[in-house]
């Protein structure tokens, strides 16, 4: 076998096959890949759309409609842009279409969809829907969401009211012009995921001086022929009775359970030519008679070429030590189970942000509408994570800010309220925080340990009512935190609590202490007592990083935010349906 990694402690790693990290330390970046690719961890899922209409208008005059639904998917620049078109469905003003529009859904960003239903003139039945001239064909009504809306609802379902061009004369008969409903599918064929022991025994000595350093590669078995690498276990060194540390392959990636693997035996070389000890051919059906029946199976050498066929059945024995399946559920899959989001956020009122009455203040509202910086991060965020939310009241609180005759606050009501930090809709935020601005005095320091542990109430509030919340905190702020060792303690508290706290740095501050905070480097946060955060929960993104560049604010913070869902749900065995 030839070079299977550039150094040999890379080479010496298991690559693909290992289980979903839920620790941020010691990830293995090929594995992360394999699972991301596959929608395990659920950032990017292929959906399919379906389509069906009722009480369409009928446009024809001796039959009815015979309609046809096209899908436009709108750019960064606002236009709108086709991408898709159904068949053609004769004389029905209730129709189902067949054909489905396949889309990957993506988590952080806000994908808005435009459908428009036309009558297809009977002329041009006989044309492929592809060559099919729009400004031919009778306009029957569009209608238009995001995808999150519809993936969001429990059935899946959205029917929405079909109505008339925007550019068009207003019609009083609107109500008329039908409904069109669209239906979400995730597009995977088996969600499940194996999970084995290996072991070999008795195996060959390939070494002079020592044992061999076994590991084992599992290869899928394509059409052609050809071996296509899935994984590779870790190294084992002087072994000649390995057991490997568990291997998790999911079942769409190799085919089936029936699907031919090919599991070879190495002994590891540092300069990457890999001795072949000896192989198997099952399939993962073999491998789980394997297991039951606790037997071995013999390895084998393929004989060299212009040598006789028969390969030499070796002494050495394989063995499938453990073996069970486990569905691996997508986020996709909770929100279907009626999982929720809530949106929570916490504003920066300390007075490095700049006398908000003046320009160059960080809070300045422009009388011409822009948006400064804690507006636009709270709108770019809020208008994604609103979807996920079905009562749209977001709790917003602010800190480091003194209320009118009142002592510095490290934690209070945006909306200016003693007993409720509820507000209505993203707009709701944003008026409260403009009223803010005009209410309370800049002051200090910057505290973040007050409002994660008012959020962390919320949610173990939920927790204990057994609620299907996830609660999302962004805490949006101009400079470094002062109360570092607090913040890491209520952090490394709140990681057992279904919460995820997004962080956006406004201002020309040096945030690099701020990093801290963020484990995506493998460091979990300790607290002061000694204890580890049980995960990730924090994602940290400078805002000047991104404001100007392709990447948006929006995309930064949420990339992870799935995935701390997720290793949530599966750390606490929690399924969607429970």
């Amino acid at each position: 076998m030839g070079n299977c990694c550039s150094d040999v402690g890379g080479g010496m790693t298991a690559v693909g096959g290992t289980a979903p990290s839920t620790s941020a330390t010691n990830q293995n970046a090929a594995a992360d890949w394999y699972f991301k690719s596959r929608g395990i961890q659920g950032l990017f899922s292929q959906i399919e759309l379906s389509f069906s209409a009722t009480s369409l208008r009928d446009r024809d005059v001796f039959s009815k409609s015979d309609p046809m639904v096209v899908v436009y998917i709108q750019e960064r620049d606002g236009a709108f842009t086709e991408v898709f078109r159904t068949e053609v469905v004769l004389n029905s003003l209730n129709p189902t279409w067949i054909t489905k529009y396949t889309i990957t859904y993506q988590f952080e960003i806000v994908q808005i969809l435009l459908f428009r239903v036309f009558d297809v003139d009977t002329q041009f039945h006989n044309v492929a829907v592809k060559m099919l001239k729009l400004e031919e064909q009778q306009y029957l009504g569009e209608a238009s969401c995001a995808l999150s809306e519809i993936v969001s609802k429990r059935n899946r379902s959205l029917t929405l009211d079909l109505v008339q061009r925007e550019e068009s004369v207003p019609s009083t008969h609107s109500q008329h012009r039908g409904k069109l409903t669209v239906h979400a599918e995730e597009s995977f064929s088996s969600k499940t995921t194996a999970e084995m022991t290996l072991k070999c025994l008795n195996l060959e000595s390939k070494d002079l001086f020592s044992k061999s350093d076994p590991f084992l590669v599992i290869s899928k078995v394509v059409e052609s022929g050809i071996s296509i690498p899935v994984c590779k276990t870790e190294v084992l060194k002087n072994d000649l009775n390995p057991t490997w540390k568990p291997v998790f392959l999911n079942i769409e990636q190799i085919g089936s359970k029936d699907s031919p693997l090919v599991i070879e035996c190495f002994d590891f070389n540092s300069n990457g030519k890999h001795e072949l000890i000896g192989k198997v051919q099952k399939s993962l059906a073999d491998l789980e008679k394997l297991h039951s029946a606790r037997e071995g199976d013999n390895l084998f050498l393929p004989t060299p070429v212009g040598h006789d066929n028969k390969s030499k059945v070796s002494k050495s024995k394989f063995f499938v030590e453990k073996y069970s399946e486990t569905v691996q559920y997508t986020f996709l899959d909770y929100l279907a189970g009626g999982f929720e989001l809530n949106f929570m956020v916490a504003v920066d009122f300390t007075a490095s942000n700049g006398n908000p009455r003046l320009p160059d203040s960080l809070h300045y509202i422009d009388p011409s509408g822009r948006l400064n910086a804690y507006q636009k991060a709270i709108y770019e965020v809020g208008e994604v994570l609103q979807f996920y939310d079905s009562d749209k009241r977001f709790p917003a609180w602010g800190f480091g800010a003194r209320p009118i005759d009142g002592p510095v606050s490290h934690c209070f009501n945006l909306n200016g309220s003693s007993n409720f930090c509820e507000v209505e809709g993203i707009r709701g935020i944003m008026m409260a925080y403009t009223s803010a601005l005009f209410n309370v005095s800049l002051a200090g320091p910057t505290l973040f340990g007050h409002v994660i542990n008012r959020a962390a109430m919320l949610a173990s509030q939920s927790l204990a009512n057994d609620a299907k919340k996830y609660f999302v905190l962004l805490i949006i702020t101009d400079g470094v935190v002062t109360d570092l060792q607090e913040t890491k303690d209520a952090l490394v508290k709140a990681s057992d609590l279904p919460l995820s706290i997004l962080i956006v740095g406004v201002g020309g501050a040096d945030f690099k202490e701020m990093e801290i905070l963020d484990a995506d480097k493998g460091e979990r946060l300790e607290s002061s007592t000694g204890r580890v955060a049980s995960r990730d929960i924090v994602q940290f993104v400078p805002f000047r990083d991104v404001q100007n560049g392709r990447t948006s604010v929006v995309q930064s913070l949420l990339a992870e935010l799935p995935t701390q869902f997720l290793t949530y749900m599966r750390s606490r065995d929690i399924k969607p349906n429970s």
